[in-house]
């Protein structure tokens, strides 16, 4: 049998690498494609990205005990009504590295119960909150329908949960040159607001009354928005001449 030379071997990992990708955004695929993002302790970003929330099943995991004695989950497999808030965030845990461990309980008769993602887990000050469109629905994460476009959030954050950020900024700018960006607040109703005195990253002041700041970025970068216990805002990716951030199309 003929040795590869390497422009062979190469182009034999190219195509390989372009038959796992295939399969990861088969993967994604399925069920309508909604943006989810998901905050962890601290306010970490543990994922940002679109996926799918199409059925897909769990083991449910005994140390998911954060509702109390007994409350863990059967260690069984357990199927995830679609398309859900629910199925967005477990699906996303089978390609998503730091949404792992997943630990959901099945021991309520109401649906799934949600204990820890990637090691950031409910304690007595923190629960996991969820949103659809800016909006915390009084249902479980199985029970809320989404559709394509959707934005979920899931968040470990204090009770009463506090406001959700929300960043706006320019998709293109030039190096060196002042761009507006803008803050807004949202409540658990959805109720919107300008968001004054929040951190945007690249902006040397925090934003004004209008929830408005200026920022200089000199290459591409991906903003956020914080202030104090406040759910930390997307994750907003600016190309800077023409040039994106890393795994980001102009």
């Amino acid at each position: 049998m003929p040795r590869l030379v390497p422009f062979r071997l190469a182009a034999v990992c190219a195509l390989a690498l372009v038959v796992l990708a295939s399969s990861a955004a088969a993967a994604v695929a399925k069920g309508p494609l909604v943006h989810l993002r998901v905050v962890g302790s601290g306010g970490k970003v543990l994922a940002q990205k679109k996926v799918g929330a199409g059925p897909v099943s769990i083991k449910a995991s005994p140390q998911a005990d954060c509702f109390g004695p007994g409350s863990g989950g059967s260690g069984e497999n357990v199927t995830v009504k679609a398309p859900t808030a629910m199925s967005a965030l477990v699906g996303a845990s089978k390609f998503t590295a730091p949404l792992r461990p997943l630990l959901i309980t099945d021991a309520f008769d109401f649906g799934l119960g949600l204990c820890g993602v990637g090691g950031s887990e409910t304690t007595k000050e923190l629960s996991w909150l969820f949103k659809v469109n800016h909006v915390a629905p009084e249902l479980g994460g199985d029970s809320v329908k989404v559709k394509a476009g959707d934005d979920v959030l899931w968040a470990l954050a204090p009770f009463p949960y506090p406001d959700e950020l929300w960043l706006q900024a320019p998709r293109n700018v030039q190096a060196g040159q002042p761009f507006g960006v803008k803050v807004s607040s949202y409540d658990a109703k959805g109720k919107r607001k300008p968001a004054a005195g929040v951190t945007v990253s690249g902006a040397s002041e925090p934003t004004d009354k209008d929830g408005t700041t200026t920022v200089v970025l000199q290459k591409p970068r991906r903003l956020i928005a914080r202030n104090g216990e406040d759910i930390p805002s997307n994750r907003e990716a600016v190309c800077v001449g023409g040039k994106c951030p890393r795994g980001v199309m102009r």
